[in-house]
């Protein structure tokens, strides 16, 4: 192999230094001495679930509920999203793997390509239609709103997002250590505002509720922020110290930071009628603080979109078992970018619903194979030959996906199907608990008597 003096510029910032290993280990457990504390994995992640659209389902919510309904149906999905996140967050510290690493565990090697596809695909999706999120406020904050001066900052955002992404983990902790106290700052502060300029807390109490939305229906808007992205935690819990360590650091993101923001846009919506309602910058500008809202409209989709970068980064590293991430992030990015240009930010709510319906069971199967039927003794890599396809994981995703569409009474947004299945907290919810009980009946009745075949395991393999 060439050395780091003889290799041309432009494959070193493709693929790094080839001589040492990726320092985020795409395919492989990150090993103990590369491990990360509660500090730095609670604040990556909190930078990851800081994100605009969680602001606009609290305004919606507590528009349509009032006050007080709207804290019991947070209190109830964000306990639901909190549990969910943080037991995957510490599985992943366990086995020091990624998302799409455990899924080759729970459906093969060649039944974790589709997990790839899912996981990393999507998020080429999401970048693309997020970037667009932070360009246009920037451009309308100027006063130069144009198609040109937009899209020169689509570019000029896409590519600042993929650099955080493209330092891998460490670019993003740098980023998050910065960005997370200034966005809870700044929302302590727009919280302090509105509860002044509604009449402090009864203000908000006695304001009166635009109806249609029940406490299932809202429970599922909440959770839904953020189940499937929950689903990629893992990506960056697998660099926690314990298993204890990244459970925590989990519940601390995604039911404390994520229901601190959600709080802080029904605060917002219901004091200021902004469009879209409760959304940071219209509320700050509102607030007579437009500059400090377009900093933390910056940091807030900043945060968010580097982690999606970083998540088709290492998915692709699994799809093509190349152990750099980097080429993946920059190739996801680019058609990410071009999506943007292209106008894709119009899709952001039926690409929400999609990732909702569709992932949460995957979730489903990878918690119950970790903690019912590997409990947790999970061997290394190395000492595992995986099976092509391992069906009882299939077979559960394909049960979850069908009651999440029979729930949701759609297969896509625009492709209706039947709605026979009802559920508390919606197609989500439900396809994640179809997915669970369903690989654990198909693994004990199917898989441990011998019907299916599973991976062989080496007798003397490493459990870690």
């Amino acid at each position: 192999m060439a050395t780091e003096d003889d290799t041309p510029a432009w494959r070193r910032f493709v693929f790094g230094n080839e001589d040492l290993p990726d320092p985020d280990y795409p395919l492989d457990h990150v090993p103990g001495d590369e491990r990360k504390g509660l500090a730095s994995i609670s604040a990556v992640l909190l930078g990851f679930v800081f994100f605009a659209g969680t602001l606009w389902a609290g305004a919606e919510v507590g528009a349509a509920m009032g006050f007080g309904p709207m804290l019991t149906a947070m209190a109830v999905g964000y306990a639901i999203l909190g549990v969910y996140v943080a037991t995957l967050c510490g599985i992943a510290a366990k086995a020091g793997l990624t998302t799409v690493l455990l899924a080759r565990y729970s459906f093969g090697r060649w039944g974790a390509k589709f997990a790839d596809l899912m996981l990393g695909g999507t998020q080429v999706g999401w970048f693309g239609v997020t970037i667009p999120m932070v360009a246009i406020p920037t451009a309308t904050f100027f006063g130069l709103d144009t198609p040109t001066f937009t899209g020169a900052l689509i570019l000029i955002w896409g590519i600042l997002h993929l650099a955080t992404a493209y330092f891998g983990y460490e670019g993003m902790e740098r980023l998050s250590f910065v960005a997370v106290p200034i966005l809870v700052i700044v929302g302590l502060l727009s919280i302090f505002i509105a509860v002044g300029d509604v009449g402090g807390i009864g203000g908000l109490f006695s304001g009166a509720a635009g109806g249609g939305m029940g406490f299932a229906a809202a429970v599922t808007v909440v959770v839904g922020t953020f189940i499937s992205g929950g689903t990629q935690a893992p990506n960056w819990a697998r660099f926690a110290s314990s298993t204890r360590v990244g459970f925590w650091a989990g519940l601390i993101a995604f039911l404390v930071g994520n229901g601190f923001l959600f709080l802080s846009g029904a605060v917002g919506g219901s004091v200021y009628s902004v469009t879209p309602a409760g959304d940071l910058y219209e509320v700050l500008a509102a607030q007579g603080l437009a500059a400090i809202g377009l900093i933390a409209l910056i940091l807030n989709i900043w945060t968010t979109n580097d982690n999606a970068a970083y998540a088709f980064g290492v998915a692709g590293s699994e799809a093509f078992e190349f152990d750099r991430k980097r080429p993946f992030i920059l190739a996801g990015g680019s058609i990410g970018i071009v999506l943007a240009l292209v106008g894709a930010d119009s899709l952001l709510i039926p690409w929400l619903s999609t990732l909702g319906q569709y992932i949460p069971p995957l979730g489903g199967v990878l918690i119950a194979d970790f903690l019912l039927c590997w409990r947790l003794q999970v061997p290394k890599m190395d000492d595992v030959r995986f099976a092509g396809v391992r069906w009882t994981g299939i077979l559960a995703y394909a049960v979850g996906a069908v009651v999440a569409v029979l729930t949701a009474g759609q297969v896509v947004p625009g492709v209706p199907a039947p709605q026979l299945i009802p559920g508390v907290a919606g197609a989500a919810l439900n396809g994640l608990v179809a997915g669970f009980l369903a690989h654990v009946a198909a693994y004990y009745l199917l898989e441990s008597t011998g019907v299916l075949p599973g991976h062989e395991i080496d007798p003397d393999a490493e459990r870690l």
